[in-house]
């Protein structure tokens, strides 16, 4: 019989179509997860980063400043959920870039990968490559379940002054974009609330 968390792992990798783990590997490397670090939380500045984008362009958090910044972790490039959330956040794009925010996708994945990831749906946006962990560490993303680390499915939306606005745990692909973008609307018109 699978132990919970080998059963978890087994889930968790169906679950991002990742079929070429076995069950014997997973069964046979599955450990529990090291305690990840804390998320930044909400008010907190955002941790900085630099990391390579699919076409090997350096990206920053801080050259995104006076903007809104959609920073959004998933998994794996290629697997059925992960392609659900990008494309729907390629779909709303322009309803982003009019809300004055920017949309920026991680994993731990390659510069390589992500670039036949964004070639083959057409994604407007930065994916960026953080094959060292150490941003979705800093973001307490980092994930593990057998021999593999990934980055949960977790956004931070990052307001203009470059502060956690919101934090998205465990986020669900379908309708995703649509609720950030409703929230991005929400937050711009909060201090003109207070104000009147």
């Amino acid at each position: 019989m699978l132990s919970r968390h080998t059963a978890t792992s087994l889930a968790l990798a169906a679950a991002l179509g990742l079929a070429t783990i076995s069950t014997a590997a997973v069964a046979a490397d599955a450990a529990p997860a090291a305690a990840a670090a804390a998320n930044p939380a909400e008010g907190s500045v955002a941790p900085g980063f630099r990391l390579q984008d699919q076409t090997g362009k350096w990206v920053t958090l801080d050259e995104q400043r006076g903007k809104w910044v959609v920073l959004y972790f998933y998994p794996k490039d290629q697997t059925p959920g992960c392609t659900t959330e990008a494309c729907e956040f390629r779909d709303d794009v322009f309803a982003f870039r009019k809300a004055g925010a920017v949309v920026l996708g991680v994993s731990v994945d390659d510069v390589e990968s992500h670039k036949a990831f964004s070639e083959k749906h057409g994604l407007p946006f930065s994916l960026l490559a953080d094959p060292t962990k150490e941003t979705a560490k800093k973001y307490g993303v980092l994930t593990s379940f057998g021999p593999m680390e990934i980055a949960r499915r977790d956004t931070f939306l990052i307001d203009p002054t470059g502060k956690v606005a919101r934090h998205y745990e465990k986020v669900k692909p379908d309708g995703h974009s649509k609720s950030v973008l409703a929230d991005i609307e929400s937050l711009k018109k909060a201090p003109a609330a207070k104000k009147g």
